[in-house]
């Protein structure tokens, strides 16, 4: 029987199992673990949890202890570390005039490694600022480039709802949001209005579209030609929420209607390559005087 545990290297990041052996440990706890670049410092973000049928797939790493005030004191240091590499390669890179645009530093928990981030909007050169990096700090260096989205959420900040970013406070991976989505939900399209502090449209969009989905499923769509107790006219708005929509009768005037007071006509067409009967002749009409 193997004992596992979830846990996290970063805030919002995603979540790792490890083998957790005879360990006691709740969620929250700070913990070593073992990782291919060596020891890592983590946070618990799943609780103990036994499996009683063998696992597939390669062995898990395993959670070595408890972290102790020792590496506390380690990740401290470990941060004036990175704070120093962030304003010397922020140095060089305007000295070498660089198209790059650096936002973070990490470094492993051995201090064996630095990783540096940045965006860009192409490739960029940057072998001349590796070799000043390795001279300066002595160890491996390695330059990551990112996109925007994945910026914002190592940043973190505020956004427009006055909340932390969802990007940093819990989402793990960036599902697909598109404009279609704020059309169906009825929100401005206005570039600033439905877009986060990347500059992309705002991962809540993905939220409520499915109930917005299935609250439209069953009502005409907006510029159909329907029934209303009034008498007919077209859907002009959407108020899903509320279930109403709000119609522009055949005299002009626009009320709005509880949804299941407002009926589509169905308008009947005739079947391809088939003639409509014209119907009986009228008084006074062509038929009439041939």
């Amino acid at each position: 029987m193997v004992r596992i545990a979830g846990v996290r290297f970063k805030s919002a990041g995603k979540i790792y199992d490890f083998n957790a052996g005879d360990l006691e440990l709740i969620l929250g706890d700070a913990v070593i673990v073992e990782t291919e670049q060596g020891l890592g410092f983590a946070t618990l973000a799943t609780a103990v949890r036994e499996l009683e049928k063998p696992r597939t797939g390669p062995p898990l790493k395993a959670i070595l202890r408890p972290a102790g005030s020792e590496d506390y004191l380690r990740v401290e240091e470990n941060q004036r570390i990175e704070e120093a590499a962030y304003h010397f390669c922020k140095q060089e890179v305007e000295s070498l005039e660089l198209s790059m645009n650096l936002f973070s530093v990490e470094s492993t928990f051995d201090a064996s490694k630095l990783t540096f981030f940045f965006t860009s909007e192409g490739r960029v050169d940057f072998r001349q600022l590796v070799k000043n990096l390795v001279r300066e700090f002595r160890v491996r260096i390695e330059m990551r480039q990112v996109g925007i989205r994945h910026q914002a959420k190592m940043c973190g900040g505020i956004g427009r709802c006055g909340r932390q970013t969802c990007c940093s406070a819990f989402i793990e991976k960036f599902d697909p949001v598109s404009i279609r989505m704020a059309k169906e939900q009825g929100l401005s399209l206005n570039p600033t209005k439905i877009s986060g502090l990347c500059g992309r449209l705002m991962c809540c969009l993905t939220y409520e579209n499915s109930t917005y989905k299935d609250l439209k499923s069953g009502v005409p769509k907006i510029g159909k030609l329907v029934t209303t107790p009034r008498g007919k006219g077209r859907v002009t708005r959407h108020n899903v929420i509320a279930g109403r929509l709000s119609v522009r009768m055949e005299d002009g005037i626009e009320l709005e209607f509880p949804a299941d007071e407002v009926i589509l006509q169905n308008i009947v067409t005739p079947p391809s390559g088939v003639t409509p009967s014209p119907g009986p002749a009228k008084e006074g009409t062509e038929e009439d005087s041939i």
